[in-house]
C-alpha cells in the first residue's frame, strides 16, 4: 500500500529545480497545490492569517490566527477516540489525492492539508507504530540531517500536543519559521551547561517562559546516547508510567541543535473554560518554539501577555523540576 503513494521522480519533472532532497520537498508541495483542491485553498488562505508579536526581555512570542487548524488544536486525543477512527496517518487511509516522499526508508513524507506555515509536511512512519521518541531518536535526527538544507523537524509527544498519537511520526516547517530557531544569542547567554565533551553540549536554559534543554553535537551517536540519559532523568523526575510530556524541535546546518521541552500538562486550564475567559489554544512543538496558534479570531484578539505567560507557566516544568532533572541526569 505504501509503494502506491510514493511519488516518482518523473512525476516531479516539472516542478523540480535542483537535486537536493530539500528541492524535491519543495517541488512535491507545487505539485500537491496543483493537484490536490483542499490543499490548494488552504495554502493559497494562509494569506489570510493574523501575526502579531508580543515583547518579552530578550525575545519574542508570536500568535497566529489560523482557522485551518481548528481539528487539530480541539482533537480528541483519549483512547476510546483513538480507537474508535481510523488512523488518517495510515497509507490506506490517505486520501487518494495525496502522495509522499520517502525520507530514511521506512518514513513518508507527506504535504500537510491543514498548513501552519507555507511549506508544512508530516513525516508519518510507514507502519502504525505508536508515536514514541526514545527508540526513534535516531531516526529524528537522520531526518534533519537529510532535509537540514532548508528545514526543521519537530515533535509532538502522544499526550503533548501529537493528534495522532497512535502513529508515530514528525512534522517539519521552513527554517527560521519558528522564533526559537533566531533567538540563538539570547538562549546562549541564558543557558548552563550541565554536561559537555569534545562532542557534544547539553545545556538547560531557564526565564524563557518556557524551560528547555538544548543539545549540540556533530556526533549522532553521541547525542542519542546525552537524549536517552536526559529522556530517563525526565521520566523518573516527573514519575511518568508512559513518555514523558516534552516537544522537541531539532535543525540541521553542520551540526545538530535539540531543543527539549518537558511538559508538565498538554493544555492550559483557559481551553477548557466557557464563555469569554476560554482561550482554545492547545500548546505543542511550534507553540512552544515560540509561534503560538490561534484558530479562533476571538482568542486571537483578545489574548495579552498576562495571557501568554499563565499558559506556558501551567504547561512547562518550572524551575524546581529542571533542577531535579539536572540532578538525576549528572549524577
Amino acid at each position: 500500500m505504501v509503494s502506491t503513494k510514493i511519488i516518482s521522480d518523473s512525476d516531479l519533472r516539472n516542478y523540480i529545480s535542483g537535486n537536493s532532497k530539500s528541492n524535491k520537498v519543495e517541488a512535491l508541495l507545487k505539485l500537491q497545490i496543483d493537484s490536490w483542491v483542499l490543499v490548494k485553498i488552504n495554502y493559497n488562505d494562509l494569506n489570510l492569517i493574523k501575526k502579531k508579536e508580543f515583547l518579552f526581555d530578550g525575545f519574542e512570542i508570536l500568535v497566529q490566527f489560523n482557522p485551518g487548524r481548528i481539528v487539530s488544536s480541539s482533537a480528541k486525543v483519549d483512547a476510546k477516540s483513538i480507537g474508535e477512527r481510523p488512523c488518517f496517518l495510515c497509507p490506506k487511509n490517505l486520501p487518494f489525492e495525496q502522495k509522499g516522499l520517502v525520507c530514511k526508508d521506512d518514513y513518508l513524507l507527506l504535504v500537510n492539508p491543514f498548513p501552519i506555515f507555507e511549506e508544512h509536511f508530516t513525516i508519518p512512519h510507514f507502519n502504525h507504530n505508536p508515536q514514541e521518541i526514545y527508540s526513534n531518536f535516531g531516526d529524528m535526527l537522520a531526518i534533519a540531517k537529510e532535509l537540514g538544507e532548508k528545514y526543521t523537524l519537530f515533535y509532538n509527544g502522544p499526550q503533548c500536543g501529537a493528534s495522532a498519537p497512535d502513529h508515530m511520526h514528525f512534522q517539519a516547517s521552513p527554517k527560521n519559521a519558528m522564533p526559537i530557531e533566531n533567538q540563538t544569542e539570547y538562549l546562549n547567554k541564558s543557558s548552563e551547561n550541565i554536561f559537555q565533551n569534545d562532542v557534544v553540549t547539553v545545556s538547560a536554559i531557564t526565564h524563557y517562559l518556557r524551560n528547555l534543554f538544548l543539545l549540540e553535537s556533530k556526533n549522532i551517536e553521541q547525542l542519542t546516547t546525552e537524549f536517552q540519559k536526559l529522556y530517563s532523568s525526565i521520566k523518573e523526575t516527573t514519575n511518568s508510567d508512559l513518555e514523558p510530556l516534552m516537544n522537541i524541535i531539532v535543525t540541521f546546518d553542520e551540526s545538530w541543535r535539540v531543543y527539549i521541552f518537558p511538559r508538565k500538562a498538554h493544555r492550559p486550564k483557559e481551553f477548557f473554560l466557557e464563555g469569554a475567559d476560554k482561550i482554545l489554544l492547545s500548546p505543542a512543538a511550534v507553540d512552544f518554539g515560540g509561534l503560538l496558534i490561534t484558530p479562533r479570531e476571538e482568542d486571537f484578539d483578545k489574548i495579552t501577555k498576562e495571557d501568554i505567560i499563565s499558559i506556558f507557566q501551567q504547561t512547562t516544568c518550572d524551575d524546581a523540576t529542571i533542577e531535579r532533572i539536572i540532578k538525576h541526569y549528572c549524577k
